[in-house]
């Protein structure tokens, strides 16, 4: 992301304009940054959505187009939350489930993140309503129609998580829609909130509201690799030290162990500094939730590849050791290169670690009994014989396939 022009590196999408970086869509003008991301053009500010025009927040819930699906009214789910509520036919490879209800808000301006692995990306061709997520289609409902979903179905569902998007309505939004939800259903509802977007007080709000835990999207292990492939390289509004400043917050309001940061293995990091970020979130309280990466089609890292499948393995049972307090990266022994060499565990010890299976399973918010509910069903792999996360209980076989990917015993 370091491009040369006129004898000078532009340093990671940090652009040199007559002396003076833009630096995140924060362009200077008069000696002043103008709006943190929000480009001005004839006093009125444009971009999906975000941004003030006439000194109002524009549509703030309300649709211009009585036939647009938007929040909060509509949203977006998964296929498998569709199978799950019966609203779609099919089944999971192996059997598998998904307890974990989730919604997308969906608006008609968009995103106006530009993630280079993201399919919401704005900068991706097509209808915001249209473009895929995850590598598959979410289609829209009405938030009651998934109510009447959610309460048809038993015991099927065990949580809801409310997915934002970097769209200033989805704030107003996600309170209305979990306000609803609280009020009409039995199970836990989880948010994965836009920090970029958010104040302090707006997440004391959605506590209010009846959400009982939080997930920030991180993603990066690096502030260079959040910066070049969520921020300034890719002209997008996240900032690196926003996000931990609002783990943080989320921690000091939500409290510990009820907030988890979401991370992506294999965007150009070492094993070393992957496993250090795990180190940080839970010495600050919270949890990791892992996933590999894999490239979403038309993204602009659509041609990038997924992490060898030792090196994901190898992370998640660093992530399992750290998290359950069995041991710590202090612990841990690394080669030049930053791969693990050593948890620093009892080989005996190792081995009824990883025999036990849960390393490999999915992380995610948990049920009402303390087990993961959001298991994202194959939302990192192709359903076949390379499972990433596990949204069931590896079986025998598949602790021998699994000891073999972590080259470690």
């Amino acid at each position: 992301g370091m491009y040369e022009k006129k004898g000078k590196y532009e340093n990671n999408g940090m652009y040199e304009k007559k002396g003076k970086y833009e630096n995140n869509g924060m362009y200077e003008k008069n000696g002043k940054y103008e709006n943190n991301g929000k480009h001005e053009k004839k006093g009125k500010y444009e971009n999906n959505g975000m941004y003030e025009k006439n000194g109002k927040y524009e549509n703030n819930g309300k649709h211009e187009n009585n036939d647009s699906l938007e929040s909060p009214e509509y949203v977006r789910t998964s296929i498998a939350a569709a199978m799950t509520l019966g609203f779609m036919k099919g089944r999971f490879y192996r059997n598998a489930t998904s307890p974990c209800i989730n919604l997308l808000l969906s608006y008609d301006s968009g995103c106006a993140g530009n993630c280079s692995y993201c399919g919401l990306s704005r900068k991706r061709e097509g209808e915001y309503t249209e473009k895929s997520f995850i590598r598959v289609t979410w289609p829209s409902y009405s938030v009651d129609e998934i109510i009447e979903g959610i309460n048809q179905s038993g015991e099927k569902v065990e949580r809801v998580c409310i997915s934002m998007i970097t769209n200033i309505r989805s704030i107003e939004d996600t309170i209305i829609i979990t306000r609803k939800l609280r009020e009409q259903i039995q199970q836990p509802v989880s948010l994965l909130i836009t920090p970029t977007i958010l104040k302090r007080e707006d997440l004391i709000r959605f506590k209010e509201a009846g959400a009982d835990k939080i997930g920030v999207a991180v993603d990066c292990a690096r502030p260079d690799l959040f910066d070049s492939i969520r921020g300034r390289g890719v002209n997008g509004p996240h900032n690196w030290e926003r996000y931990w400043e609002c783990l943080q917050d989320s921690l000091d309001i939500f409290g510990v162990m009820n907030v988890g940061a979401h991370l992506i293995v294999g965007l150009g990091e070492t094993e070393e500094e992957m496993m250090a970020v795990i180190q940080r979130v839970h010495d600050m309280g919270g949890w990791t939730h892992l996933f590999s990466f894999f490239p979403e089609q038309e993204s602009a890292l659509a041609d990038h590849p997924q992490p060898p499948i030792g090196q994901y393995r190898r992370v998640q049972l660093a992530r399992h050791i750290i998290d359950e307090n069995i041991g710590g990266i202090d612990s841990f022994s690394f080669n030049e290169n930053g791969k693990l060499t050593s948890y620093g565990i009892p080989e005996d010890r190792l081995i009824d670690i990883i025999a036990d299976g849960k390393p490999f399973m999915t992380s995610g918010c948990l049920n009402k009994e303390g087990e993961v509910a959001c298991n994202r069903p194959y939302a990192n792999c192709v359903p076949g014989p390379e499972i990433r996360n596990y949204a069931f209980h590896p079986q025998e076989e598949d602790i021998r396939q699994i000891t073999r990917e972590l080259e470690v015993v």
